[in-house]
């Protein structure tokens, strides 16, 4: 079994760089995103990296909103997928979260609702387009 790490990015000079460059391959480049709806809140958010025996493979951040904690940017590297590394991502940064942290939500990708579901994450309004993908609101009920 491969040996899957996440940490809260503390080092933002190399490890942001990684937290980028994950996400502009998955989300820019994979999904296809507008890359100016892709960085924005950077400097506001709290920023993990996942790796996968000692190599950048995930990406994920969370940041306070005026409605309460939201979990963004989930991203996993195609070469890594399948292995645990968002169940990873998603365990960590649930771990991170301040004490206070009442209201948690989050916008899925459909595809990945089923991961975010696992967590006690439940889909909350009508689907919605952003970024041109289709996903939902959902919000940890605990």
């Amino acid at each position: 079994m491969p040996q899957i790490s996440v940490d809260k990015v503390d080092n933002p000079s190399s490890d942001l760089d990684q937290v980028f460059a994950i996400r502009r391959a998955v989300f820019v480049v994979e999904q296809a995103c507008p890359p100016e709806l892709e960085w924005e809140f950077e400097d506001e958010s709290t920023h993990f990296l996942a790796k996968v025996d000692g190599v950048p493979a995930g990406a994920a951040r969370w940041r306070r909103t005026d409605k309460g904690y939201k979990l963004e940017r989930f991203a996993v590297l195609q070469h890594y997928r399948g292995l645990g590394v968002g169940q990873e991502l998603v365990k960590t940064v649930l771990a991170h979260l301040p004490a206070d942290a009442s209201y948690i939500y989050l916008h899925a990708q459909i595809q990945a609702m089923g991961l975010y579901d696992k967590f006690g994450f439940v889909a909350e309004g009508p689907q919605f387009e952003e970024a041109g993908i289709q996903h939902f609101k959902m919000v940890l009920k605990r």
